[in-house]
């Protein structure tokens, strides 16, 4: 069997070292190459506050010294919404149905999964690896109450993680964070917009990169003369 590759989407509005967390943890856990696919136009959020190339531009930023994490643009040139069956299925195609992939999603996503477009037929491409962020319980019993439909679909595919290499698709696991990360881009926007210190949630270039483009409301003058370049 192949070594496992694992694929987190998301609007990546912007990057953040939680971000960078889930997917170094994911890297490391599963001795795994990591793709970061930033969505062109995520059918589940709002508008986002970057457009897609400027979020992208942030996540090649955040992954340009990072080993087996990278960045891909796929989603960002597909028309209209950007759907994780269709990515899926592209990438299956491409590598072949003998290596084991898992999409990455949070617990607050895999609560939303039956409202997904052809949300059953993920399994058929791929396995599902939540995130099981410190202190925050995901099991059955809440799934039963939050999600049932969710819960009806993953019973019987729980699998302990390092098995996910095994198979190529059809699993569910859960990936344990060591540590709770207090970063959110929602907040992140918050801080960046109210001139509340925000750098050290980002990497370097990122930040020079969002006081330069003058992404989400936030003002030049707060960026220390260190971060003016956006070379890491």
């Amino acid at each position: 069997m192949s070594r496992l590759r694992i694929c987190y989407g998301g609007s990546f509005d912007p990057v953040h070292n939680g971000h960078l967390a889930v997917a170094t943890a994911a890297r490391d856990v599963f001795a795994a190459e990591v793709l970061m696919l930033p969505a062109g136009d995520p059918p589940h959020k709002g508008i986002t506050h970057a457009d897609a190339e400027q979020r992208a531009a942030m996540l090649a930023l955040a992954l340009a010294n990072v080993t087996d994490i990278a960045l891909d643009r796929r989603e960002l040139h597909r028309a209209g919404p950007s759907y994780t069956v269709d990515t899926l299925r592209e990438l299956r195609d491409e590598w072949g149905p003998r290596t084991p992939i898992a999409w990455l999603i949070g617990a607050d996503s895999l609560l939303q999964l039956h409202t997904w477009h052809r949300w059953r037929e993920l399994f058929d491409f791929a396995h599902i690896l939540c995130v099981q962020r410190p202190g925050s319980q995901l099991d059955a019993k809440r799934l039963r109450t939050a999600a049932p439909e969710v819960l009806a679909q993953i019973n019987g595919r729980w699998l302990p993680p390092a098995a996910l290499v095994e198979a190529a698709t059809g699993g569910f696991a859960l990936l344990p964070l060591p540590q709770l990360r207090p970063e959110s881009s929602s907040e992140l926007r918050r801080r960046i917009a109210s001139g509340h210190e925000w750098q050290s949630w980002v990497p370097p270039p990122v930040a020079a990169y969002i006081v330069r483009q003058g992404l989400y409301g936030g003002d030049a003058a707060i960026l220390p003369p260190s971060l003016s370049s956006d070379r890491p």
